[in-house]
């Protein structure tokens, strides 16, 4: 059975992302411990709030840590939500700019919608050759954000601690109000959803799968 970590560091839906791996036939344990973390099949990191407070929760409790040597061993890490937000180099909330962990590309920023936050279902343009998304490509996505990431780029300050770091980014797209934003994330052993699969259904359910796939590859 694939062995798992949801990472606890007091920010995520923890419960329900335990419990819809579980579902999937993961054995899942939740925890911020560092060995246990590290040596799992796979890492999923989940995060709701504000960035600049879950990238100091994750430091707190050595988070950025497990998930640098993580991807230098090229073992998997799944971000969900802000959890996929702080892999980024920076996000800006109320005009301030705070550092995230830096493994891919870009700033997240408000979305310009005359809705905010992003709530419910929507549909996303998948990467072509996604892992994640096989089988599910036309289906929708449960999110609730109201920052994302709209112009990624290829370079990352954290690329020196990733051994995947020449492979391609796979980006997938969302369209909401006049924002189009990365809706998940596919760099190596680096995997990240803004919307949160474990409320998306048999869709984020088979997603999940399609994670857990690649796990043993």
């Amino acid at each position: 059975m694939t062995n798992l970590v949801v990472f606890d560091y007091g920010f995520g839906n923890v419960r329900s992302m335990v419990r819809a791996l579980q579902e999937v036939g993961a054995d899942v344990t939740l925890t911020s411990d560092y060995r246990q973390a590290l040596e799992a099949d796979g890492l999923v990191v989940p995060g709701v709030g504000a960035f600049k407070a879950c990238v100091e929760g994750l430091i707190s409790v050595g988070g950025d840590r497990v998930i640098r040597d993580r991807l230098r061993k090229s073992r998997p890490v799944l971000g969900v939500c802000v959890g996929l937000q702080v892999m980024f180099e920076q996000g800006v909330e109320g005009g301030e700019h705070s550092d995230g962990l830096g493994y891919a590309g870009g700033t997240v920023e408000k979305l310009d919608a005359d809705i905010v936050p992003h709530m419910g279902w929507n549909t996303v343009e998948a990467a072509p050759e996604s892992t994640l998304f096989q089988g599910v490509e036309d289906e929708r996505f449960y999110f609730v954000h109201s920052y994302a990431v709209t112009h990624p780029h290829e370079s990352a300050r954290g690329d020196a601690d990733n051994a995947t770091a020449s492979q391609p980014n796979r980006l997938t797209w969302c369209d909401y109000g006049r924002s189009r934003f990365v809706a998940a994330f596919e760099h190596g052993a680096l995997f990240g959803t803004q919307f949160h699969p474990e409320k998306s259904a048999q869709a984020g359910q088979r997603l999940l799968r399609n994670w857990i796939g690649v796990l043993h590859d």
